[in-house]
C-alpha cells in the first residue's frame, strides 16, 4: 500500500469551454478526515467524481488507493460515497435498504453487519420503518451506515450536513469521527461546513475558481501567521488599554472589543513585558492567551482573493 490514499497531480477539467479545474495537486493519507473546501461551483463535487472514475479528467493524474478507478473495479470496491442523494428508496425500511445494498457489494454475513450498522446510527429500533417516515437527519445516518456497508478503506462525504439543523449536524459530524476510528477508513469529506472540518478535519485544502489555494493540516492553517497576537481578558473596560499600550515599541496593533483586548506583537517574546505595562497601568487582567486564525477567517481570505482575480 502507498503512502497515500488519494493522490490529485496537476488535474485539470473543463466543461464547455469553461476551466473547472486547473492544475489540482493534494494528497491524503491513510486513516486521515480530509476537508475538502471551497464556495457552491468551485469543483469540489467534479473533483469527486473524477476520483471515483465517473469522469474522465482533462489533464493530469487522479489515485485512490493507488488505483484509477475507472480501470479497477476491485479498487472501485474498496472505496464508499455518499452524495448529497443519500441513494435510499422510501417504500423499504431501513433494514430492506442495507439488505439491497449488502447484496450489491456482496457483503459476508450481511445480517450482521446490517444490525451492527443499524446499532452504530442509533437507528436499530427502527429498522422496519420505511425510510420515508423518517427524518431528514435519519436518513442521512442510514445514507452513511450504507456508503460503509462494505467496509470501504476510504469513503467520501459529499456535503453530508447539507440542510440539516444545527443539532442534526453534529450528530452526522460525530458520527463521521467514530465511523474513522471505528472502521479505521480514510475520510474525504467535502464541505462548507466550516466549524464542523475545523473540529474534525487533520488536512484541508481550499478550492477556489479551480484553483487550490490553501493546503495544510488544519494546525498549521490556523496557528496564528505573520506577528504574534495576543488575547487579554480584563477586569473592566479595555478602551484606555489601547491608549497605555500602542505606542509600545513591541506593540504593532491592538483593538479593544468591551473587557477583551488583541494586541499583534512585534516580538513574541514581550507578552510578559505587554502584561506588565498594563498592571502598572492599574488595570487588572484576568486572563492571558495566543491568538489563532479561524478557519473561517483563512478561507474567506483565499476565497475572496480568487473572487478579486488575486
Amino acid at each position: 500500500m502507498g503512502v497515500n490514499a488519494v493522490e490529485v497531480r496537476g488535474l485539470s477539467r473543463s466543461f464547455d469551454g469553461r476551466d473547472i479545474l486547473r492544475d489540482v495537486s493534494f494528497t491524503v493519507g491513510h486513516g486521515e478526515i480530509f476537508g475538502y473546501l471551497g464556495p457552491n461551483g468551485a469543483g469540489k463535487t467534479t473533483t469527486i467524481r473524477i476520483l471515483l472514475g465517473l469522469l474522465a479528467p482533462g489533464a493530469g493524474e487522479v489515485r485512490v488507493l493507488g488505483r484509477d478507478l475507472a480501470a479497477d473495479d476491485d479498487a472501485r470496491a474498496r472505496v464508499g460515497v455518499l452524495f448529497e442523494n443519500n441513494g435510499l428508496a422510501d417504500r423499504m425500511s431501513a433494514a430492506g435498504n442495507l439488505a439491497y445494498y449488502a447484496g450489491l457489494y456482496g457483503v459476508e454475513d450481511p445480517a450482521e453487519r446490517i444490525d451492527e450498522l443499524l446499532a452504530l446510527v442509533d437507528l436499530a429500533d427502527r429498522r422496519d420503518d420505511p425510510v420515508g417516515t423518517f427524518s431528514t437527519g435519519m436518513k442521512r445516518k442510514l445514507g452513511i451506515a450504507r456508503a460503509i456497508l462494505h467496509r470501504p478503506e476510504v469513503v467520501f462525504f459529499d456535503e453530508p450536513s447539507s440542510g440539516l439543523d444545527p443539532g442534526a449536524q453534529r450528530m452526522v459530524r460525530d458520527l463521521i469521527v467514530e465511523l474513522s476510528r471505528r472502521e479505521e477508513m480514510t475520510v474525504f469529506l467535502n464541505s462548507h461546513h466550516l466549524d464542523e472540518v475545523q473540529r474534525i478535519c487533520s488536512t484541508v485544502a481550499i478550492l477556489a475558481e479551480g484553483r487550490i489555494r490553501a493546503f495544510d493540516s488544519v494546525a498549521n492553517l490556523t496557528r496564528a501567521s505573520g506577528r504574534p497576537a495576543v488575547t487579554l481578558s480584563l477586569a473592566g473596560p479595555g478602551d484606555r488599554a489601547c491608549e497605555v499600550v500602542g505606542n509600545l515599541p513591541y506593540v504593532t496593533e491592538c483593538d479593544a472589543d468591551g473587557d477583551h483586548l488583541r494586541c499583534t506583537l512585534a516580538d513574541p517574546g514581550a507578552t510578559p513585558d505587554l502584561v506588565a505595562a498594563l498592571v502598572g497601568a492599574g488595570f487588572r487582567i484576568e486572563e492571558v492567551r495566543r491568538s489563532s486564525r479561524s478557519l473561517e477567517e483563512i478561507y474567506l481570505e483565499h476565497v475572496g482573493q480568487a473572487e478579486g482575480g488575486a
